[in-house]
């Protein structure tokens, strides 16, 4: 089994050590993170190893690791801490999950995962650093770049492209033939229907709130 290392100690980092655990190839071996965020000695009863230290107790080609952090600034922390790693000479393994939907021939970086019930269509391209949720649909000949992260059961229909450092919300739906542009943050349930500019920012329409309760309802 590869040796593999996780970078993180929130709940990132928690919910893909469990992924990996239980469903994945990879044994994990330890944390680590800057000496700063530094919050316990151990994590699941494995050493938390502060960053400016783990490649000489755990070295590059023996040891692999994957980035496990939030989408803070735009997944600009994510991405920081990728190119550390990667000029320290980690390779930064890819997380599929066994139950994701992926065809033959998928262009895929490094350092990315794609959660439960994903379906990624044919002919569409993950660069590095992408994350996919639980649920969502990847168009066909669609083109996520560097450092996007997309949330549980996004939409992203075929012939899409979007830019690096983007980050979209849970339930959102992207059409056909558009560009998202780079570090752009589309909010949950927002539907977008043409091209973005750079860092725009759309948040999907609230529930409305009715003047009634729920006892008044005429259901069944």
């Amino acid at each position: 089994m590869k040796k593999v290392l996780i970078y993180g100690n929130g709940s990132v980092a928690s919910a893909t050590y469990f992924m990996l655990v239980h469903d994945s190839p990879y044994l994990i071996h330890a944390f680590t993170v800057d000496r700063g965020f530094i919050k316990d000695d151990t994590m699941f009863d494995l050493p938390v190893v502060p960053f400016d230290q783990v490649d000489s107790k755990y070295p590059p080609g023996e040891f692999d690791m994957h980035i496990a952090v939030g989408h803070v600034r735009v997944n600009r922390i994510r991405a920081q801490k990728y190119y550390q790693a990667k000029e320290m000479g980690y390779h930064l393994i890819n997380y599929i999950h066994s139950r994701s939907l992926t065809w033959p021939g998928l262009t895929i970086g490094d350092n990315c995962k794609i959660g439960p019930n994903a379906t990624i269509n044919p002919f569409a391209q993950l660069g590095n650093d992408v994350t996919i949720g639980s649920g969502s649909n990847v168009g066909h000949n669609t083109i996520l770049k560097d450092h996007c992260s997309l949330a549980s059961n996004v939409t992203i229909a075929g012939n899409v492209t979007v830019e690096p450092y983007c980050l979209i919300g849970a339930n959102a739906t992207i059409r056909d033939r558009i560009t998202i542009a780079a570090e752009c943050v589309i909010g949950a349930g927002a539907i977008i229907l043409q091209d973005t500019k750079p860092r725009e920012v759309y948040m999907g329409r609230p529930a409305e709130l009715l003047p009634i309760s729920s006892d008044q309802l005429p259901i069944g």
